[in-house]
């Protein structure tokens, strides 16, 4: 608090302190052979929760696709899905944690 200036608040921006680190990508080629690139690609692209049309811009997989896959990974329990306002936001469970972490 400075005197003159009213109480502030302040939030740090989510995931902003790792925007340009590199991506971890190693082990991702054994998960690869068994998931399949796109799917193992949406999984580390899923550091941080975003939405079907989100991650096709990171991706450049089409939005049905990416929608797709990740109805396979949530079916599988290694996605879940909430809802925040008029988008549903993915994210990873402990378990496509764990699995990308070996």
């Amino acid at each position: 608090m400075t005197p003159p200036e009213p109480p502030q608040l302040a939030y740090p921006a989510r995931g902003a302190g790792s925007l340009w680190e590199p991506r971890r990508t190693t082990g991702t080629a054994a998960i690869a052979a068994v998931l399949g690139r796109s799917r193992t690609l949406l999984l580390t692209e899923l550091e941080t929760p975003a939405s079907t049309t989100e991650l096709a811009h990171r991706t450049g997989l089409s939005p049905a696709g990416v929608s797709q896959n990740l109805t396979a990974l949530r079916d599988a329990g290694l996605v879940s899905a909430h809802r925040a306002g008029r988008s549903v936001l993915y994210a990873r469970t402990s378990i496509a944690d764990s699995l990308l972490a070996e």
